[in-house]
């Protein structure tokens, strides 16, 4: 243990945990089954095929804790895993604020975020059934140039569909996963039918992670050798990125703090689920008294808009239906920045627990969240990923109703990536010329493929 005084909380490698946690024998309540997008009844573990059967037993298991195979464990410390935990004091004295803010800092990772937790992961089970490719989508980048390495370190080939509008705000994600040796291809592509279906009908479609989806599940089914690999959402990922949470509650033990709010930003689920989960264990347990805040861009405000019911995890209808929070499957996502947050849906496990009222969720402006990451840039020196600044924006918010209320609480925040590949966004908001809040008035839900809310 290495503690810098109240600033930044490090562990030795040996404290990397050796399971992951699964939220679903804990769960308030029951999260309801996937559905058979046909018939309506419980979708069993085939509606799954595009994962290998290894990661299906995961995502359908009730155990409490899962191993971590070894070789995992050796490459989350090539990963720079343990990751530290920061105070950010001068974020403090410039609110004026009574609460201290802490960090949990996930842009340490070559890879620049939390992605590679699950990425590597999904590729050593892959290797292990015999699985030669792997195809994914890939909002603004992170999770392909993770999965890009992934599959790099285990010798497998990999092919990503990048959202439209990403691939062509940030150049340079592209070229790190190809230089991991992965094949890119903006979507909607002409790769696939359904990508050259939409492209004829909407020339300009800027794409979207259910389109992405869609394009490599497509890809996957015209393979016998590849798989589909998932970067959020799948209850799967959302436990492997539970490292992140039990790391943070040993670090926080370190120094005699409990945090009062946890706070994280939401696209599907998986960097919040990943430091929340294990909190929220405790909270349920009796054990923790914090309020957990999820943010979620008022672009794609899911959870704050949207409605809870059963739809596609995919733009083309090519998966199981899955209990969600949701704008609907064929919302055309705006192209804000935070290519990351650009999905329809929320994890099926994180609806149900803001349906129960474990998670409070919120949504944040593309303009006030380049606004938070401009000032945490130049109060502490890192440059947050536009998803990370989501979370800040709301860790700065609460900080300030502490002010207010003269509360000396004590807040935690996932930055679950670092943003100096999407210095194209910033470049257009300090010129003036970044596009507003879109706040959309309508969206898909006439043609939910489930009727009613459950």
């Amino acid at each position: 243990m290495t503690v810098f005084g109240p600033l930044r909380v490090d562990l030795p490698v040996d404290e990397i945990p050796k399971f992951w946690y699964n939220i679903t024998p804990d769960m308030p309540e029951p999260c309801p089954p996937p559905l058979d997008p046909v018939t309506k009844a419980p979708a069993g573990p085939d509606a799954l095929w595009f994962f290998p059967k290894s990661l299906i037993m995961q995502e359908v298991s009730t155990e409490r804790f899962i191993q971590i195979p070894d070789e995992v464990r050796d490459i989350y410390i090539r990963m720079a895993r343990p990751t530290p935990i920061f105070r950010a004091k001068h974020l403090e004295e410039h609110l004026q604020t009574p609460a201290e803010i802490y960090y949990k800092y996930e842009g340490i990772s070559p890879l620049g975020s939390h992605k590679g937790n699950t990425a590597v992961a999904q590729a050593y089970y892959n290797r292990e059934e015999g699985i030669e490719r792997l195809c994914t989508e890939t909002g603004a980048g992170q999770w392909g140039t993770a999965l890009s390495l992934g599959c790099a370190f285990f010798d497998m080939k990999c092919t990503v569909f990048m959202t439209r509008a990403s691939h062509d705000q940030k150049p340079y994600r592209r070229t790190i996963m190809e230089l991991y040796g992965a094949q890119v291809f903006a979507s909607p592509s002409k790769e696939t039918e359904f990508g050259r279906r939409l492209l004829k009908e909407q020339p300009d479609h800027p794409g979207s992670l259910g389109v992405a989806i869609s394009e490599a599940i497509e890809a996957v089914r015209k393979d016998p050798k590849a798989k589909y690999s998932i970067g959020s959402v799948a209850n799967l990922v959302l436990m492997h990125q539970t490292v992140v949470g039990q790391e943070a509650k040993k670090q926080m033990e370190l120094i005699d703090r409990k945090p009062d709010y946890v706070i994280g930003c939401v696209g599907g689920g998986s960097n919040y689920a990943g430091l929340c989960y294990p909190f929220i264990h405790d909270k349920l347990k009796g054990k923790l008294q914090a309020e957990f805040i999820s943010v979620e861009p008022k672009a794609i405000p899911s959870f704050t808009r949207g409605t809870y019911t059963y739809d596609f995890g995919d733009t083309a209808g090519l998966t199981p239906l899955f209990p969600m929070y949701t704008v609907g499957h064929n919302f055309v996502t705006p192209p804000i920045h935070a290519g990351g947050l650009r999905y329809h849906g929320k994890a099926p496990s994180m609806s149900t627990l803001v349906k129960c009222g474990v998670i409070k969720p919120t949504a944040a402006g593309q303009q006030e969240v380049f606004e938070a990451g401009k000032t945490f840039a130049r109060l502490e020196g890192i440059v947050p990923a536009p998803e990370s600044a989501h979370a800040l924006f709301m860790a700065m918010e609460v900080a300030r109703r502490c002010k207010e209320r003269n509360e000396k609480k004590v807040i935690l925040f996932n930055m679950s990536g670092h943003g100096l590949l999407d210095l194209g966004g910033y470049s257009e908001y300090l010129s003036g010329k970044l596009p507003g809040n879109w706040e959309p008035k309508q969206f898909a839900l006439d043609d939910l493929p489930y009727k009613g809310k459950l």
